[in-house]
């Protein structure tokens, strides 16, 4: 367990720059981490196997996965459920269960439109798991698919379910509730990276696919693991600030969630823009779990073992806060071997991603019934894979 000194002093003005600007404070973080000797180490490390191990991955997923959906049409749910409600319901989960939170967001704006009845609303919110399906995808795609399969299912089901129950325009809300204003970006500061990425892309890839092969860098020359780790840190750390510096994080939303819309329209920049949220969440679930360990000597592994019933339970409730960077971290401990695919599961249908922000603003109500309703399909799926696939 490493002991830390008393070093740092936060002066009132400082207090409220770092208040107002809260997205600063993880790289401002991650250099008090590496000025401190004891944790250099830890540091680079954590900064390494980030960009390497999710970053890379995620900017090549992203980069395919936006090329692939751009000639695809956003169809109508209103066409779909006049033809067959089951067919709007499952196009609905369908959308969700595709990777980022795009899907959603347009059952959603549907659904306040009167195009997508209160089912859809379910089963989308249901099936989506958000940015952290890329993470997924990029590190553990086998696992990844079986996870959108399980949604698909589950929130087709749910949807079906709900419409039973309930009125297709169940908590729509009225044209005078719909106040959800959609803010523009600025691409400045998320430009100065694409010539980086364009440089550094194709060697992270090459060595990032050598990392994951388990090949030995040493035979390259003695230096050659501490030239690539140092690479590494400064590629995460150069990504942490620009993401931190792309906007100033004031409230929840925009420190837990992906950008909103860059003007001009781009898809290199939306790539940039997810990736960069994607790998700053990772970073801090790293560093946060490096420091828990190498620190305060917590072993959560061990912890997780003791008390793996409570995982699913843990995990459906964090699957309640809006944003997908809460939901990152769960994917994180999941690809680093702390909690089971249980909760794993039981949080990827409970969470509702960066969708839930719009459907708070647009359709509150209908927004938190919705929500709630997905906690039953992630408890009973949570923990029936639980106990009668890891007990």
């Amino acid at each position: 367990m490493i002991s830390l000194p008393h070093i740092v002093f936060i002066t009132p003005a400082s207090k409220r720059f770092l208040s107002q600007n809260k997205r600063l404070l993880l790289p401002l973080f991650i250099l008090t981490c590496l000025a401190i000797p004891q944790l250099r180490e830890i540091t680079m490390t954590a900064l390494s196997d980030a960009f390497f191990q999710v970053s890379v991955f995620v900017a090549a997923t992203l980069l395919i996965y936006y090329y692939a959906i751009e000639h695809l049409p956003q169809l109508e749910l209103s066409y779909l459920s006049a033809k067959s409600p089951i067919l709007e319901i499952s196009f609905a989960a369908l959308l969700g269960a595709l990777p980022g939170c795009g899907g959603a967001i347009i059952v959603v704006t549907q659904f306040t439109k009167g195009q997508a009845s209160f089912g859809a609303i379910v089963a989308v919110l249901t099936a989506t798991m958000g940015d952290a399906a890329f993470l997924l995808l990029a590190t553990r795609p086998t696992e990844g698919l079986l996870i959108m399969g399980i949604g698909l299912v589950v929130g087709t089901f749910s949807g079906l379910l709900v419409n039973t129950i309930h009125k297709k325009d169940f908590l729509r809300p009225t044209v005078q509730e719909q106040k959800h204003q959609i803010k523009i970006l600025s691409t400045n500061i998320i430009k100065i990276s694409k010539p980086v990425w364009m440089v550094a892309i194709i060697p992270s890839l090459i060595i990032a696919f050598l990392i994951a092969f388990n090949v030995d860098f040493s035979q390259f020359g003695a230096s050659t693991s501490t030239v690539i780790t140092l690479f590494g840190a400064l590629m995460a750390l150069f990504i942490v600030s620009i993401w931190a510096l792309s906007s100033r994080g004031e409230s929840y939303q925009e420190v837990t969630s992906e950008d909103d819309a860059c003007h001009p329209p781009s898809k290199i920049i939306k790539v940039l823009q997810d990736t960069h949220f994607v790998t700053a969440w990772v970073v801090a679930s790293f560093m946060l779990f490096e420091i828990l360990v190498n620190i305060a000597g917590l072993d959560l592994k061990t912890w997780f073992v003791h008390y793996a019933y409570l995982a699913p339970l843990i995990a459906v409730l964090i699957g309640f806060l809006p944003g997908c960077g809460p939901q990152i971290i769960v994917t994180t401990l999941y690809i680093q071997g702390i909690i089971p695919f249980s909760a794993l599961a039981g949080n990827a249908i409970s969470n509702d991603g960066d969708a839930l922000f719009p459907a708070i603003a647009m359709a509150p109500k209908a927004a938190v019934i919705a929500t709630l309703y997905t906690s039953i399909p992630a408890l009973i799926v949570g923990y029936g894979l639980y106990y009668f696939a890891e007990i």
